[in-house]
């Protein structure tokens, strides 16, 4: 029997990448992302399911697991990726963005979860793999509230593994360090223009001056890492902050 999987934030970078590699894995992939021509395209063209919803709001979680429901007619893996387009460092705490990114990066997994529950109770193996960040386990300055929100990410993650374990649900966080998205790529033009140095030396002065490893990851790295924790190989593998940071967390 096919698997079944929603990919949040999955119109680009990390969740486009996601979405794919569960399709040429043999799962059944619904992409939920906001609203628009262009998402609507990508699914299309990868062979995916497309809902459009604003997760930040209770309501959009909701439609986006229902929608996944009706449409594919089972859930087996969640995927929560949804985030921000914009990530500048903000020193002065502004609410609203605190308000904004938690919302979307730490309540949205959880009402997924809530409303994906027995859907992935009843298949016996639900597995949900949350994308997180090496921010989930250490902190940079003016990230208050996407360091916080990654963070919270990691407990709801250990909380949801012992809650499913009895019903051979798996949930697990994936910690990547710099992921070459969209986001990130705008990021570096912007140091780039800015520090008035080559996009490549941002990469290596900025980027990745604080890992071991010299070398961005790209999207499908991440990705195949979520395929792995989404599969039946990963049945003992739960609660596990899944690291990817290029030797950031060792120091």
């Amino acid at each position: 029997m096919e698997r079944i999987a929603l990919v949040t934030g999955g119109a680009s970078g990390i969740g486009l990448a996601c979405a794919g590699a569960l399709l040429e894995a043999g799962y059944r992939v619904m992409i939920n992302d906001l609203e628009d021509d262009r998402g609507r395209a990508r699914a299309r063209a990868l062979g995916a399911e497309f809902v459009g919803a604003d997760l930040s709001e209770r309501s959009g979680c909701k439609r986006a697991v229902e929608a996944t429901l009706s449409t594919l007619g089972g859930l087996d893996v969640l995927v929560n990726n949804a985030g921000f387009q914009h990530l500048d460092p903000i020193p002065d705490f502004p609410e609203d963005t605190w308000d904004d990114m938690l919302a979307l990066m730490l309540s949205a997994p959880f009402l997924l979860a809530k409303y994906a529950w027995e859907p992935l109770k009843r298949t016996g193996h639900g597995r949900i793999v949350n994308i997180g960040s090496a921010h989930s386990l250490a902190a940079s300055p003016f990230k208050a509230a996407y360091v916080s929100a990654k963070h919270g990410l990691v407990g709801f993650t250990r909380v949801a593994a012992l809650e499913g374990a009895p019903f051979g649900i798996t949930c697990n966080t994936v910690c990547p360090a710099y992921v070459r998205t969209p986001l990130v790529e705008g990021q570096i033009a912007d140091q780039a223009r800015t520090r008035g140095i080559r996009a490549d030396e941002v990469e290596q002065q900025i980027f990745l001056a604080n890992v071991p490893i010299k070398r961005m990851l790209e999207p499908e790295d991440v990705a195949r890492y979520v395929v792995f924790l989404a599969s039946e190989a990963s049945w003992s593998v739960t609660g596990a902050t899944a690291t990817m940071d290029l030797g950031w967390t060792a120091h």
